[in-house]
């Protein structure tokens, strides 16, 4: 498991630094997603996060950090939803399934998000962008697990050499969408999307 960096604040509850950190992701977000990571100003996130740019550097040193920080929400939140989807389903199949469509529905629903990350983690520093490759790789390990878990109880037929590539696979497609989505879905709904690609996907993996 990638081991969070600290972020430094001059504030010591934490509370109060989740409630105002969570404004500045929010903020920041939009802006970034706007404006793109070099042309956002701190003075502009701290506006649009609706506190004083002297209080906004009591709660991070740098713009990197904002970055690190609106990185880090991101993938939390995906990881997190993801582990609640892999409670559901009788068998690997199955929560194979639940996984893949809760996962391309999020890709959908954050494709700017998706594309912030992708576009912009490079700005990261050296520390802060191996945490951010390491959380993608997290995500990636929880279809590990679930294709593991297919191929133990007999719904999934998958050589385990080929279980680490296959889980990219299916974090590469979903992604896709978020990339890709300006043409696909001229020709796709979401929900087809999803259909053929997990149909695909599940071809050659049939207990």
């Amino acid at each position: 498991m990638a081991k969070t960096k600290s972020i430094p604040s001059l504030v010591k509850d934490p509370e109060l630094v989740k409630i105002r950190r969570g404004q500045i992701i929010r903020a920041a977000v939009d802006l970034f997603v706007e404006k793109g990571f070099h042309k956002t100003t701190t003075r502009e996130i701290a506006r649009e996060s609706g506190i004083g740019i002297g209080t906004l550097y009591e709660y991070i040193q740098s713009k990197e950090d904002v970055l690190y920080l609106v990185c880090d929400f991101i993938h939390s939140d995906v990881e997190q939803k993801l582990d609640e989807e892999m409670t559901h389903g009788r068998n690997g199949r199955e929560t194979l399934v639940n996984a893949i469509r809760y996962f391309y529905r999020v890709m959908d629903g954050m494709q700017d998000y998706v594309l912030l990350i992708y576009q912009e983690m490079k700005s990261l520093p050296g520390d802060m962008l191996r945490y951010v490759l390491a959380k993608e790789e997290e995500i990636t390990s929880r279809f590990e697990r679930i294709l593991e878990r297919g191929i133990k109880d007999g719904s999934l037929v998958l050589e385990p050499d080929s279980v680490k590539l296959m889980a990219h696979n299916i974090v590469v497609l979903g992604q896709m969408w978020a990339f890709r989505r300006w043409v696909l879905s001229r020709h796709y709904t979401l929900d087809q999307y999803i259909d053929h690609q997990t149909s695909l996907i599940l071809q050659g993996m049939q207990g």
